[in-house]
């Protein structure tokens, strides 16, 4: 090691608890007590920080955006690929300001969330995280903010094609606060209700999962149908599969690191939880897709990726919990339920724009229940799940499922109408403007150079002073307009 770099650990060192040695390797001493010694391990550090899992999951949250983007009219293609960013933004703020204090200090002694303990990460260094000792809390806080990051922007696709961009950030921040810091609260700190319970979720079944997909259903609810939903308008396909596919890629590489990282350690429950990762999402795909083929007799790449990601989600809460081969079943029950869940939206009447609910609410239930059925691990105290005769541990999931269902809805329904009455921050747009589409009445860009115009049949629009809306590509056409009692707005349908 060069002179500078031991002057340099050295210094640190200095500044806070910790000590290397001459490989490196760094102990911390707790200052209150002396003779408590832990020694993190640069092998774990490696894989949770930034530039392992925490990076594979971050790329999940733009992996999301294109997935979005691609399903939707090429006139609101960029406006999910923008959230995305946004969203990573905004939660990174909030979870600095207090969403880790909120989530994950040791002061959650009321079991549902923390207090300001860590406002501003204050203290949130050098010393053992809550989730590890072989790991410091600031890995463990870059790691759990990916988490924090990617859960709101899952719901965000609830908005699509009608939802104002303003009020969407100010609905993450809040929705952060208010929903997603006490459910993984509640489910991954050791003083949560459903940790002491004896709740089981390796990696977000519940934080995750259930509450962005019920979050997406009380967004989809509030925000009412599209125009034109239920006729041949909205029968259209995705815009563009190719970013379906870029999304599902994405989504799959990044998850490795959501699962495999979430056993903050690089030992054999990762190496586990990977395995059954890609087997999951493997299976999930090709059962979705069969079940679409027995329709149309047609090969659907978009079904094979929306299967894809409903194995990824159900795998999640049990990944580091199960074997290989029940891996298998997750995959086919996925892939099955979430398939048939997509009907609920014309069976209910709500307008879930891309079947978020179905994917990832309903994949996270079958995802919980399963792992009350088949979770075995001689790492804990646990006696196994159903089949070990510990029927017990399918309540806890059951408990922690409906708990995460109920809140998520309501709370996000109590959210969304406090904004409805405040008028800067209510979240629908108008329908001019989800006519024109959100790109261009929100952002002023495009996805795409040049959109394609086709003519909206049956709407009229009245706007910039009479003059007929252009949209599409940056330069207008040329061309006189003469005015007339009724202009008609020019639109890609598709």
């Amino acid at each position: 090691m060069s002179a500078m770099m031991t002057s340099t650990l050295q210094h640190l060192a200095r500044r806070v608890n910790i000590e290397y040695d001459a490989s490196g390797d760094i102990s911390w001493t707790d200052p209150s007590d002396a003779t408590n010694v832990v020694v993190y391990n640069l092998g774990d550090i490696a894989w949770v920080c930034p530039h392992c899992s925490a990076a594979l999951v971050w790329i999940m949250v733009p992996g999301v955006g294109f997935f979005y983007s691609g399903l939707l009219r090429r006139k609101n293609a960029l406006s999910m690929i923008y959230l995305s960013m946004m969203t990573i933004a905004v939660v990174s703020f909030q979870w600095f300001f207090w969403g880790f204090s909120l989530a994950f200090s040791e002061t959650a002694t009321n079991g549902f969330i923390g207090n300001l303990k860590y406002f501003a990460l204050r203290g949130v260094l050098d010393q053992p995280s809550i989730g590890s000792t072989r790991i410091p809390s600031i890995v463990f806080c870059v790691y759990q903010l990916m988490f924090a990051c990617i859960t709101p922007m899952l719901a965000l696709g609830a908005i699509a094609e009608r939802g104002r961009l303003w009020p969407t950030l100010f609905f993450v921040f809040v929705w952060s606060t208010l929903v997603y810091d006490p459910i993984a609260c509640w489910t991954w700190n050791s003083n949560g209700w459903s940790f002491i319970l004896g709740g089981l979720d390796f990696a977000g079944g519940s934080p995750v999962h259930i509450s962005s997909g019920t979050a997406a259903l009380a967004i989809s609810v509030y925000l009412g149908k599209r125009t034109g939903w239920g006729s041949a308008r909205l029968a259209y396909k995705p815009h563009n599969t190719s970013y379906v596919v870029l999304g599902t890629v994405f989504l799959w590489f990044g998850w490795f690191g959501f699962n495999g990282g979430s056993a903050l350690s690089a030992n054999l429950r990762a190496a586990n939880a990977c395995i059954i990762t890609n087997l999951a999402a493997s299976v999930g795909g090709l059962v979705w897709m069969f079940w679409d083929w027995r329709l149309e007799r047609k090969w659907s790449a978009v079904g094979f990726c929306s299967g894809a990601i409903a194995g990824l989600v159900a795998i999640t809460p049990a990944s580091g919990f199960v074997g290989v081969s029940t891996s298998v079943l997750f995959g086919f029950m996925a892939g099955t339920c979430c398939n048939f869940a997509t009907q609920l939206k014309f069976i209910l009447g709500y307008d879930d724009t891309l079947d978020i609910f179905a994917s990832h609410a309903v994949g996270g239930i079958v995802g919980n229940l399963l792992t009350g059925l088949f979770f075995y691990d001689g790492a804990t105290e646990i006696p196994g799940g159903w089949l070990d005769h510990h029927y017990i541990q399918l309540a806890y999931q059951l408990a922690d499922s409906v708990a995460a269902v109920s809140y998520s809805f309501v709370m996000t329904t109590i959210i969304l109408w406090i904004m409805h009455f405040i008028p800067t921050l209510r979240l629908r747009s108008s329908e001019e403007a989800e006519i024109l589409g959100i790109d261009d009445a929100e952002m002023g860009e495009y996805a795409y150079d040049y959109v394609g115009l086709e003519q909206e049949i049956g709407h009229t629009l009245e706007i910039n002073g009479g003059v007929e809306a252009q949209a599409g590509g940056r330069e207008g056409d040329h061309i006189h307009h003469h005015h007339s009692a009724e202009k008609t707005v020019d639109d890609d349908s598709r």
